[in-house]
C-alpha cells in the first residue's frame, strides 16, 4: 500500500515504448491507471492504506509485546520453581512484569496473605480460586486489546476494495453509454483501473488475517499457561501450610472432627 501512495504522489514520466524496458512500462502503466482513477477510487485506495498502516502497526506491536512477555513467563517460571520461599519471589516478581503469570501470582498471595497472614491453610480456598480466575481474566484481557480490529480490517477491506472496483466499472460503462462505443479498446482501461482497488483490499486483509490467527493462538497459549501456573501455585501453597503446620496446631485443627 505504501507504493500505491508513492505512485499517487508521483510525476507521470513519459517513456519512449521502444527505449523503456517492460518493468518500466509496467510502472508507467500503472501510474496512468492511478492518475486517472475517479475520486471515489482514489478514497478507497487511501482509505485502504490507513487501514493497511494500522494493521501492521497492531501486529508489530503485539508481536514484540508477546515476545517480551513470553520470555518473562519462562524466566519467572525458573525463578519461581527454584526458590524455597514465596517472600522471595513477591520481592523479585516486579523484575517480571510484563509477564501475565506476576498477575496471577500477586493476586493469589495476597489473598493467601488475607485470609492467613502468611502462615497456615486458607480459610476459604474457593476464594483464593476466583482471585485466580480474576487476575487471568484480566490479564488475558489485556493481551487481546486491539486484536478485534485486526479481525475487522480483515473481513472488511476485500469489501471495501470491491466496493471501488463495483463503482469504477459503473463509471466505466457509463462513459461507454455516453460515448457510444462499445468496444474492448474502449472499456478496457476504465475496468483495469477499477480492478486496482479490489487487489489492494486483498493486499490489506491477507497480513490482517494472518496475523490475527497467530497473535490469537498465542493469547491462547498464555491462557493456557495461566491456568497452569495458578494450579501450580495452590499446591505449593497447600504444600508449605502444610510443612509449617506443627503437630499441637494439627490436633487442634482435627479436634472439632473427632466430636
Amino acid at each position: 500500500m505504501a507504493i500505491l501512495l508513492a505512485l499517487l504522489l508521483q510525476d507521470d514520466v513519459p517513456v519512449s515504448a521502444a527505449t523503456a524496458p517492460p518493468a518500466a512500462a509496467n510502472s508507467s502503466a500503472l501510474v496512468e491507471m492511478l492518475h486517472n482513477s475517479g475520486p471515489i477510487a482514489l478514497a478507497v485506495l487511501v482509505l485502504l492504506l490507513a487501514m493497511s498502516v494500522f494493521s501492521w502497526t497492531i501486529m508489530l506491536t503485539k508481536a514484540g509485546a508477546f515476545r517480551r512477555a513470553r520470555a518473562k513467563s519462562q524466566a519467572f517460571l525458573r525463578a519461581f520453581r527454584k526458590s524455597t520461599r514465596l517472600s522471595e519471589i513477591a520481592t523479585v516478581s516486579d523484575t517480571y512484569k510484563p509477564s501475565p503469570l506476576v498477575s496471577v501470582f500477586t493476586e493469589i498471595v495476597d489473598e493467601y496473605q488475607r485470609q492467613t497472614g502468611g502462615r497456615g491453610f486458607p480459610r476459604n480456598p474457593v476464594a483464593i480460586e476466583r482471585a485466580a480466575q480474576i487476575a487471568s481474566s484480566e490479564a488475558l484481557s489485556d493481551l487481546e486489546s486491539q486484536l478485534t480490529w485486526l479481525a475487522t480490517i480483515a473481513a472488511v477491506a476485500p469489501f471495501i476494495g470491491l466496493l471501488g472496483t463495483v463503482m469504477g466499472i459503473v463509471d466505466a460503462f457509463h462513459g461507454l453509454g455516453t460515448q457510444g462505443a462499445a468496444t474492448l479498446r474502449a472499456v478496457a482501461p476504465g475496468i483495469s483501473e477499477a480492478l486496482i482497488t479490489t487487489a489492494a483490499g486483498l493486499v490489506v486483509a491477507i497480513p490482517a488475517v494472518v496475523g490475527y490467527n497467530q497473535l490469537s493462538a498465542s493469547t491462547k497459549e498464555f491462557d493456557a499457561r495461566m491456568d497452569d501456573f495458578s494450579r501450580e501455585l495452590l499446591n505449593a501453597l497447600e504444600n508449605a501450610a502444610a510443612g509449617a503446620q506443627t503437630p499441637a496446631d494439627d490436633a487442634r485443627r482435627r479436634a472439632p472432627q473427632s466430636n
